[in-house]
């Protein structure tokens, strides 16, 4: 894979944004074990609740993706209707997160929660202590926190950037699954398409912007990863606009991060025929509520699906 051109030198680092080594606090090799002991004892009292689907394979343009069918969402969602839950005020349940779903933490500014609803095994939470809007850019901090992560086990990264992107909660967070997805024959379903020359997979048929990155700088590896990230966002004409809170998007994206590359998409809608899209998505993983939805996505064609909510790439193959 090429990716895409590198911005060089790395730009200085903002003020007040600049963690160093000092700031992580998650001991090297550790976060496994500690994910799963605090799954098993959040299980035994009831805080965390696992949620069964029935898993399928839909094969479209080269990839298989992996459908779940989440019963648990259509029955969330008539309770939630039932309860008047839209004229109920908005609960941050990460200010601070259920102590009983907290892992513990990754560096001074984020912390691993559990995810309460788990359909995915080992699935995190990398959330900021105090609040920061999910609208926000993400920062070295935010990298920091992620990277640390991705080192301690095959995994991926991702972050839905605001409602539109299938963000659920305005409290900044990053999520990390682990790799291969449970069920998946590969690592990633996606893999097959991710290549070509500089910010364009050639095979992709939706809008997005991918990088690799380049042989860290001895020091640097979050500051490049940063870089990456904006450099793929301005590719985008995803800027960062002036606010209370710091930098805010200009538009809503997914991104997905790896060890060693990136792909960010640009969001033009949040559902597909009320079929609610997020990051792992554009990884090959989609979420259903029933047997219908999966046929309709299986009718459509997954990559048609992503197109709809992505708007058109430069897919020549």
């Amino acid at each position: 894979m090429t990716g895409f051109p590198f911005p060089t030198p790395l730009p200085a680092a903002v003020p007040g944004n600049d963690p160093s080594d000092a700031d992580l606090l998650l001991s090297p090799g550790s976060l496994a074990a500690l994910v799963d002991e605090r799954t098993r004892a959040a299980i035994a009292c009831g805080a965390l609740h696992r949620i069964d689907t029935e898993q399928c394979f839909v094969d479209d343009g080269g990839v298989r993706f992996l459908v779940r069918v989440v019963s648990s969402l259509r029955r969330k969602a008539t309770a939630g209707s039932a309860r008047g839950d839209a004229a109920r005020p908005a609960v941050n349940p990460f200010l601070p997160p259920e102590p009983e779903l907290t892992v513990g933490a990754i560096s001074r500014s984020h912390l691993a929660v559990l995810n309460k609803f788990n359909v995915l095994e080992r699935h995190l939470l990398i959330v900021t202590r105090h609040f920061e809007d999910q609208q926000s850019l993400l920062g070295v901090a935010d990298f920091q926190a992620l990277y640390a992560c991705l080192a301690e086990y095959p995994a991926l990264g991702f972050y839905n950037g605001g409602r539109i992107a299938g963000a659920s909660q305005n409290h900044k967070h990053l999520q990390l699954v682990p790799l291969p997805f449970d069920g998946a024959a590969t690592g990633l379903p996606m893999a097959p398409l991710l290549g070509g020359e500089g910010p364009r997979c050639s095979r992709l048929p939706f809008a997005h912007a991918f990088g690799r990155l380049p042989p860290v700088v001895a020091g640097q590896p979050v500051q490049a990863a940063h870089a990456l990230y904006r450099a793929l966002l301005a590719d985008l004409g995803i800027t960062g606009e002036p606010s209370a809170e710091g930098e805010r998007q200009s538009a809503p994206y997914n991104l997905l991060v790896a060890a060693d590359w990136m792909l960010v998409v640009p969001r033009v809608a949040e559902c597909w025929q009320a079929i609610s899209i997020n990051a792992l998505a554009f990884a090959g993983s989609l979420f259903v509520r029933d047997r219908q939805q999966l046929e309709r996505i299986r009718t459509a064609g997954p990559l048609r699906v992503l197109q709809a909510v992505a708007g058109n790439g430069g897919a020549s193959g």
